[in-house]
């Protein structure tokens, strides 16, 4: 990560203190973060889902990559520093190393979130519940790229997003 640090040395640098919101779930803002110091939290909905005190962190990387709204809140849980682009394509486009940098990290994420699901299926494949929609997400997952996909679900719809 001291490498992603030093190639936004020449970004601007925002100042959060303790409990501020960085981002907002559900809201566009365009930016792009990278943790420089402090600790974060991620919030979905109310839920912890994170805390973050890795220089180098990326935030608001999906909604800058997909132009979509936040997919969670993230919250500083000390006073932290990050590193902000504010025009987050632009600044991906220049900065190959880091486009690279966050490719691994989302590919590690999606094989993360596979093996979980994976395991799932195997746990309950003998069920006839809701859990047995885990081999449709798979599905999804392996084969269907570039298909548009809503947050949330018939059963609970993700309200925070527009």
């Amino acid at each position: 990560m001291a490498d992603v640090i030093e190639q936004c040395a020449a970004l601007p640098q925002r100042e959060f203190h303790t409990g501020e919101v960085i981002l907002e779930e559900g809201k566009r803002s365009g930016l792009l973060y990278v943790l420089a110091s402090g600790s974060v939290e991620v919030l979905k909905g109310d839920l912890q889902v994170a805390t973050v005190d890795t220089p180098g962190a990326f935030f608001g990387e999906v909604s800058a990559l997909l132009d979509m709204p936040h997919m969670a809140t993230v919250r500083a849980l000390t006073d932290a520093t990050l590193f902000v682009a504010t025009d987050s394509q632009a600044f991906l486009d220049a900065h190959q190393e880091i486009a690279l940098s966050l490719a691994r990290l989302l590919a590690k994420r999606l094989h993360s979130v596979t093996t979980y699901l994976v395991d799932l299926k195997r746990q309950f494949e003998d069920h006839d519940n809701h859990l047995s929609i885990v081999d449709e997400v798979l599905e999804t997952l392996v084969h269907h790229q570039g298909v548009e996909s809503e947050p949330g679900s018939d059963r609970c719809p993700d309200p925070k997003v527009e």
